[in-house]
């Protein structure tokens, strides 16, 4: 893998235990819809050994962190996992890695100056600077993303928020920004598991002054978030209207949309195959 990493236009977004409870056939399913990559998140631990089993059953598929947390998983560890799955699946694994959320830890330090130094811990570990992004919202990160690795690999952002971004990683980089996204026409419905999900975040610092930035308004970032906060992160309606809101995204600078689909891991490959051919993938 040189230069941008290539996924395709569309990735799968989750936890990266739901995607540990999958089965072969189901993530052969996935890959075969033609969703290029899974996105495992959660902050997974350093060890990286659900990654195995999953590209283990795909042929194509890329597997990608996103993100790992630069405070719970030490570098030379993660370096380590990165050159095991390297070796036995060459470039179908994508390093994505991030500061966490300063609420969170006792510990936290600027984000520049601990991703500066873990960065610097990967390169010295031999970790290639396009087999990884940085999770990124403002301005400095987006910037270091462009710098120190492939790109960056914004969440709970919008298609302003890619266009924005775009314009300061500039044309080389790799852009992924994560979307979330509902199979309802039942706006109540959608809103109500949007709120669901994002309610933790409505707490974190990094978020509520991302949207902020991108013109919220503090009555909107107030929990339970208001109607135009939710419909702007999550993307609902029928299959069409879904993949129109993700497309938006392509059409701002992404390279390449993660999604992140509000189901149970019962209907997720349900979900995703009725999502796939107005997304203009192999239905």
């Amino acid at each position: 893998m040189t230069g941008k990493p290539d996924l395709g236009r569309y990735g799968v977004f989750g936890h990266f235990t739901q995607f540990q409870q999958l089965s072969p056939d189901e993530l052969k399913s996935i890959e075969a819809l033609g969703y290029g990559a899974i996105w495992g998140g959660g902050s997974p631990p350093a060890e990286l050994d659900w990654v195995e089993p999953l590209l283990a059953a795909t042929e194509t598929l890329t597997v990608a962190t996103g993100i790992v947390n630069i405070w719970s998983a030490a570098a030379g560890p993660v370096a380590e996992s990165f050159h095991r799955i390297d070796t036995a699946h060459p470039g179908r694994f994508l390093l994505g890695i991030g500061v966490g959320h300063p609420e969170a830890l006792a510990e936290y330090r600027k984000p520049l100056d601990a991703l500066g130094a873990y960065l610097d811990e990967l390169d010295t570990h031999g970790v290639p600077k396009d087999r990884r992004v940085i999770a990124a919202l403002g301005p400095r990160v987006l910037e270091l993303s462009a710098q120190r690795s492939a790109g960056a690999h914004p969440y709970l952002t919008t298609p302003e928020h890619t266009a924005w971004a775009r314009e300061i990683l500039g044309p080389s980089a790799f852009l992924a920004p994560e979307h979330k996204a509902v199979l309802t026409t039942d706006a109540d419905v959608a809103r109500t598991a949007g709120r669901k999900t994002l309610d933790i975040y409505l707490n974190l610092k990094n978020y509520v002054s991302n949207w902020k930035r991108l013109g919220f308004t503090d009555a909107d970032v107030a929990k339970p978030g208001s109607d135009a906060l939710v419909d702007a992160v999550v993307a609902y309606g029928t299959a069409e209207q879904i993949a129109q809101r993700l497309q938006q995204h392509l059409a701002a600078g992404a390279d390449h949309v993660p999604v992140q689909v509000l189901t149970g891991r019962d209907t997720l490959v349900s979900a995703l195959t009725e999502l796939a051919g107005p997304l203009g993938l192999r239905a």
